[in-house]
């Protein structure tokens, strides 16, 4: 929790706000996963701070969610493609990659649960980078990239 939550700081996801009157603050979880080695064996332990994304409301929270995806029938043309003609082909893993795309809307959420902030603890966080679980999120990643 102490890793993802320093990703999230030195990202600058979010500052701290005054809660402001009839916004719509979203709530968090912690989402546990165990990572695993190729042979199946335990790599760590990860966690990901995520926010309910269902509580946001269409035109106030959000508004385009659509990003565009590549279908599998593509990917593996284009890999037999490469094959055949001997073209390198790299592999990319993005550390946190919905913490890279900026928001554009005012989206406030819950301060995450075990890191309050001791001098505001009823401040909200406004959110200037997506999180998992937003509704724009992988479109706000996808301008990005």
């Amino acid at each position: 929790m102490r890793e993802e939550f320093d990703a999230l700081q030195h990202n600058r996801t979010w500052h701290l706000v005054p809660r402001p009157p009839q916004a719509n603050v979203i709530s968090g979880k912690w989402v546990f996963r165990h990572k695993t080695n190729p042979d199946g064996s335990l790599e760590r332990y990860k966690a990901r701070w995520v926010v309910r994304g269902f509580r946001q409301r269409a035109g106030v929270d959000f508004t385009d969610t659509f990003t565009p995806v590549v279908k599998p029938g593509t990917i593996r043309t284009v890999l037999q493609l490469a094959v055949s003609r001997a073209w390198p082909v790299h592999h990319l893993d993005v550390s946190n990659a919905f913490l890279h795309g900026h928001l554009m809307e005012r989206v406030f959420c819950e301060q995450p649960t075990g890191f309050v902030d001791a001098e505001h603890p009823d401040h909200v966080c406004l959110l200037s980078r997506s999180l998992y679980g937003l509704k724009q999120a992988p479109r706000a990643w996808y301008h990005r990239m």
